[in-house]
């Protein structure tokens, strides 16, 4: 039963009490008066005695002290009568019992205390189960009964201990949960937290214990050991004792790369798996023959019980039934393996295998392992995984595999496992695989298959027929299936119709042909069964370079409205010639891409078709682009410039809609940048990139921008065109300056000037100089700063572009403030805010703040500055800018670090270091880092400000960037 949902048994509602906080009460969900301060430290000293009676001397002792009043007893009286009252209806809770005083509460009333008591007891038995991420949760969920310190504001001694004793108690459900965290793999989650508490606690050695193992699964083993020297000295210095043996044996383990470390607990690891897989594909029911390679594989599978592993890898041409017969072997063999069975395409044979980084993460998310548990290399990873499956019977299927490369680090190598691996080559170098290579179907069984297909009566009655058409398959599984399906649901044709048409070779191609063309001949045959809208969409489809595409983008590459497209591309995938990725998404199989393609560029679609389809795809990005780029800049002119559209794009109800709709579509749409910057077509990929720089400053779509944009700019070369070479050297300006690669941005921000001044072109030559402006305050040089910007100004005003006159102030302010000019760079910067707030911007008004923020911190107005930031990180987290993010926490921990209270500096420092080993961007993490030795060393943890500051100065020295005399320094002010 939820909190406060309870009745007393009839139609009164039950009471709720709560003392972790300020003492409160609740008739059902009706706050109750609580009175003056001795009335609610007259509540709180009942409801902590449960229900045993307290005497009046108690009561006064607990309310005023050793030195009550004069008429404190009959003080006491009016307190509980006047809490009597506020407890009506239900008053009779509080009685009078021998002169004193009790609160009986009924079964289904509730006191936050009790509660606590309830989570942690199940949470202890589930940690002691070893159901650790349960523990974690139900601890969370006690802390979070917790709303600021307990009996806020009570006076008298008695509710002075009990705060106290509630304080640790609290601290303590912390440390529990924080250790059960990090067993279930949560490390990475936990240091931020870890990093406070250990300042607040400095002496508290298990929170160092925790912390050191936190960073040491999080591959920073240098600061885990700075944290056990930071704790020494203190713990000498203060306390005159060394460190408890647990942490001396801890600092020990990580000394000598303990490999145990990197392992869960034997709880865990003796808990009954959280979760079983079961992701074998469905086995077909007509599988026919194949009884020798049935038996031989399943034999193998079955003898992986005491062996370190066994691995059989499957061998054949595409199209020969790898994976059908894979499938139906893993699930004879289901028996064998009762901790489950995991399967994946890897994709081998297209373009793009899939990662073995990505399908271990896919893997152990599988095998009950959280997010936040997931380590960030492959060789963790992979560790990991074997981790979790020792002790275990576990079948892995590996689909498609493109090479022996590709799997090694996929296989679990333990007890018990084993493995099932198709390829399309034979993986000779796989030390210990026991290798199969399947061929083409018997004769006998390929009609056989065909048989069970189409029916027995119609193939009986035309065998010879029925034996041309498994003949002109080549005898391959797939192409039986798909030709046999074909007949099965066309009632009017007769098997020597189907046969007569795979008797033309000009439709069959290389049908024979070992490899992939007996593939491609059977897509052929499959392609030759479609109408003629059909088989236009199949061939137009196949021309987009994209992972997939969405039902509104297919609709402007077909030139055909929605609800048409929908129906031609459920059509295909009827046919199995397109897959439903999701709902309004579709997507080809890699083979069948390339034969869509091959299709559409053979006669049966003339170029200037195929040009005008992909022109539409490209127009209709743009369109679309271009309105979420207005949505999320208001009052921002770029959209006005940008190349016209024929189509009007889709609207979005808001920001958050029209970012959904940009990051979904990120792969597609750079991919098309990528495919179509040539020709006529170059003008409209230009503006694609600069109305798409979200994905940019999103960090998560940085280096796919940058590819793009280099493309395009090969291209942009050769076309001797300004405004289009201008434009896309604006757009790799904006992400090398945020790459922080200041020569690279500096030289492309120069050209995009002088070509946008060359070209007449408002964008360019009003954007580029505010990016000069931008990198010449990077480099300190503050004077032409304010000659960039001070132009970019004027050029955005010329042009009535407000938002972009917006950014030109905030960058002005921040040039201002260099140059000592401190009010004069506050007001441009509340004047630019104020033009945000006109526009109705939330990202650029988080700009504003965030320069704001950074103006204040440098003039000491630290807690005005930390507002201004806490602004500008709202801003940008709603509009998912994860590397200003990661910036604002970097600003927000320098402006916590100058206030009276530093303690929580380097958490927020902390938070800064996660974000951008989230997003991959070196130089931003050794920037957060350089901060994180600050704040730890101001908290007096010099030893992992060390740490910090050697990894910082490392990353800095790599890329050559200047920072790297700052890092110096500081290493140098504590000593190396």
């Amino acid at each position: 039963m939820a909190v406060g949902e309870g009745t007393t048994g009839g139609h009164t509602p039950a009471l709720r009490f709560a003392v972790l906080g300020p003492v409160r009460a609740w008739l059902g969900e009706r706050p109750l008066a609580s009175g003056s301060p001795q009335q609610r430290a007259l509540l709180a000293a009942l409801l902590l005695r449960r229900g045993r009676t307290a005497t009046a001397q108690e009561l006064v002792t607990a309310l005023w002290g050793e030195e009550p009043p004069l008429q404190a007893v009959a003080a006491l009286r009016t307190y509980a009568s006047r809490l009597r009252r506020s407890l009506a209806p239900r008053s009779e809770v509080l009685v009078t019992d021998l002169g004193g005083y009790a609160l009986r509460l009924g079964p289904f009333d509730e006191l936050d205390l009790d509660t606590v008591t309830k989570l942690t007891a199940e949470a202890e038995k589930s940690a002691a189960t070893g159901e650790l991420t349960r523990a974690h949760d139900l601890y969370g969920k006690a802390l979070a009964l917790w709303d600021g310190e307990a009996l806020g504001g009570m006076p008298g001694h008695e509710s002075e201990m009990e705060r106290d004793r509630l304080a640790e108690q609290r601290l303590v459900l912390r440390e529990a949960r924080l250790d059960v965290g990090i067993q279930a793999g949560l490390h990475a989650e936990a240091v931020s937290e870890l990093t406070a508490l250990t300042t607040a606690e400095p002496l508290r050695e298990r929170l160092r214990e925790l912390l050191m193992l936190a960073l040491y699964r999080s591959g920073r083993q240098a600061e885990a050991l700075a944290v056990y020297a930071d704790a020494r000295k203190l713990l000498i210095d203060e306390l005159g004792v060394e460190p408890r043996p647990e942490l001396s044996d801890l600092q020990q383990r990580i000394l000598n790369a303990d490999t145990t470390l990197n392992q869960p607990t034997q709880q865990l690891s003796s808990a009954a798996p959280v979760v079983r897989p079961a992701q074998l594909p469905a086995a077909v029911p007509d599988f026919t023959g194949r009884k020798a390679f049935v038996a031989e594989l399943g034999a193998q599978l079955a003898s992986a019980d005491g062996r370190v592993m066994a691995v059989s890898a499957v061998a054949g041409i595409g199209g020969v039934g790898k994976t059908t017969l894979a499938v139906q072997v893993a699930h004879a063999a289901r028996e064998h393996f009762p901790d489950g069975q995991l399967y994946v395409d890897l994709q081998g044979a297209g373009a793009a295998p899939s990662d073995p980084a990505a399908v271990l993460g896919a893997f152990l998310r599988a095998l009950g392992q959280q997010d936040t548990g997931i380590p960030e290399t492959l060789d963790e990873r992979a560790a990991l995984y074997r981790s979790l499956l020792d002790g275990r019977r576990v079948l892995t299927l590996l689909d498609n595999a493109r090479d022996a490369a590709q799997v090694r680090h996929l296989l679990p190598g333990t007890p018990g496992c084993a493995t099932l691996i198709t390829s399309r080559v034979r993986m000779v170098d796989l030390a210990g695989a026991h290798l199969v290579d399947l061929d083409v179907m018997s004769p006998e069984e390929a009609l056989t298959l065909f048989t069970r297909i189409v029916g027995p009566e119609r193939v009986n009655a035309e065998r010879n027929a029925a034996m041309d058409v498994v003949a002109a398959c080549g005898f391959l599984p797939l192409a039986i299936r798909i030709a046999a399906s074909r007949l099965a649901t066309r009632r009017t044709w007769t098997v020597a119709t189907l046969a007569r048409k795979l008797s033309d070779e000009r439709r069959r191609l290389d049908e024979l042909q070992a490899g992939d063309q007996a593939v491609k001949a059977t897509f052929e045959l499959g392609y030759g069964q479609l109408e003629r809208e059909q088989a236009r969409a199949f061939r137009l489809l196949g021309l987009a370079d994209g992972p997939d595409i969405s039902l509104a983008a297919a609709s402007a590459l077909l030139g055909r409205d929605p609800a048409d497209a929908e129906h031609l591309l459920e059509t295909l995938v009827d046919t199995s010639l397109l897959e439903s990725a999701a709902p309004g998404r579709y997507r080809f199989h890699d083979l069948v891409r390339l034969f869509a393609r091959a299709c559409a560029e053979r006669d049966e679609q003339p170029p200037a078709e195929r040009a005008a389809a992909l022109a539409r795809l490209l127009d209709f990005y743009l369109a679309t682009t271009a309105r979420v780029y207005a949505v999320q800049r208001p009052g921002d002119r770029l959209p006005d410039h940008l190349a016209p559209t024929e189509s009007p794009g889709l609207s979005f109800a808001n920001g958050s809609a029209a970012l959904d709709w940009l990051f979904a579509e990120a792969d597609c749409l750079l991919a098309c940048v990528r495919q179509l910057a040539l020709g006529d077509t170059l003008r409209a990929c230009t503006d694609l990139l600069l109305a798409a720089r979200d994905l940019d400053e999103s960090g998560t779509f940085s280096r796919q921008f940058e590819q793009a944009a280099l493309t395009v700019l090969d291209a942009a070369c050769r076309s001797t065109d300004p405004l289009i070479e201008g434009r896309v050297r604006l757009a790799l300006t904006h992400a090398y300056n945020l790459a922080w690669r200041l020569d690279e941005a500096e030289e492309q921000a120069r050209h995009a000037h002088l070509l946008g001044l060359e070209a007449n072109d408002p964008v360019s030559s009003c954007m580029a100089p505010n990016e000069r402006g931008g990198i010449a305050f990077h480099r300190e040089r503050y004077a032409d700063a304010v000659e960039y910007l001070e132009y970019a100004l004027a050029a955005f005003r010329r042009d009535g572009n407000r938002a972009g006159e917006a950014s030109a102030l905030t960058n002005l302010s921040r040039a201002h403030s260099s140059l000592g000019e401190h009010e004069l760079a506050v007001r441009l910067a509340r004047e630019a805010i104020d033009r945000y707030v006109e526009l109705g911007s939330s990202l650029r008004l988080a700009n504003g703040h965030y320069a704001l923020g950074v103006l204040l911190t440098a003039a000491g107005e630290h807690a005005a500055a930390f507002d201004e930031l806490s602004a500008a990180l709202a801003g940008f987290e709603e509009n998912r800018q994860r590397v200003w993010v990661g910036m604002t926490f970097i600003r927000m921990a320098e402006a916590t670090l100058g206030t009276d209270a530093p303690d929580g500096s380097a958490a927020l420092a902390e938070r800064a270091v996660a974000q951008f080993r989230d997003v991959g961007n070196e130089w931003m993490q050794a920037r957060a880092l350089t901060m994180l030795g600050r704040a730890l060393d101001a908290v007096g943890q010099p030893g992992r400000a060390r740490a910090c500051w050697q990894q910082a100065l490392t990353a800095f020295e790599k890329l050559g960037s200047g920072e790297a005399a700052e890092v110096r320094n500081l290493l140098g002010s504590v000593g190396v």
